[in-house]
């Protein structure tokens, strides 16, 4: 989260499946911060985040605890796309899908602390929708300074530093991860 208290991430270790089967894939783990600095045992989330016979990606957190995440060819849906997942009272709700840019692919969406906006990656570019309601608006891509490193790579992975000064993402020309200085409208 962004207070820095949970960890979300993806990782393909066994976990044991609500029928009593070991199973793995890609899916959505979290760590608690415990008293002394130290992390908890990660725990596996459960249906409905994560289902068994479908991989999670590119996961973020929000404030509230709604989370983000693309995953392929899941609820029938072709191809990769974004979805979010709120937290209500004590357990997650059943993940909708976010048609952040139309029918197209939608990679590694980082949902803001505050839920204003989503960024996210799709046709080898870094894109922002932002938050309409209980809806999103269409996805807008991001300007040349970000997007000018896509001609030779797909862009991916986009997150905003805490203080909400600083773009990073991954991909493009350059090895590594850019930091993109950012002006709020």
């Amino acid at each position: 989260m962004p207070d820095g208290k949970r960890l979300l991430f993806v990782s393909n270790r066994p976990y044991v499946a609500s029928d009593g089967s070991p199973r793995k894939g890609n899916h959505l783990w979290m760590s608690i911060l415990v008293a002394g600095g130290g992390w908890s045992e990660p725990k596996h989330l459960d249906s409905p985040v994560n289902e068994a016979g479908f991989v999670n990606y590119g996961p973020s957190i929000s404030a509230s605890g709604t989370i983000c995440f693309c995953s392929r060819d899941r609820d029938g849906n072709k191809g990769m796309h974004a979805y979010l997942c709120r937290w209500t009272n004590d357990h997650y709700e059943k993940p909708q899908l976010l048609p952040l840019n139309g029918n197209e692919p939608a990679f590694d969406p980082y949902i803001a602390p505050d839920e204003r906006y989503i960024l996210f990656s799709s046709d080898s570019a870094l894109y922002i929708s932002y938050r309409a309601g209980k809806d999103w608006s269409p996805g807008e891509k991001l300007g040349p300074q970000v997007n000018e490193a896509a001609k030779t790579g797909m862009l991916w992975g986009p997150s905003i530093a805490r203080d909400g000064k600083t773009l990073y993402y991954n991909g493009g020309t350059v090895d590594g991860i850019e930091m993109i200085p950012i002006k709020w409208k």
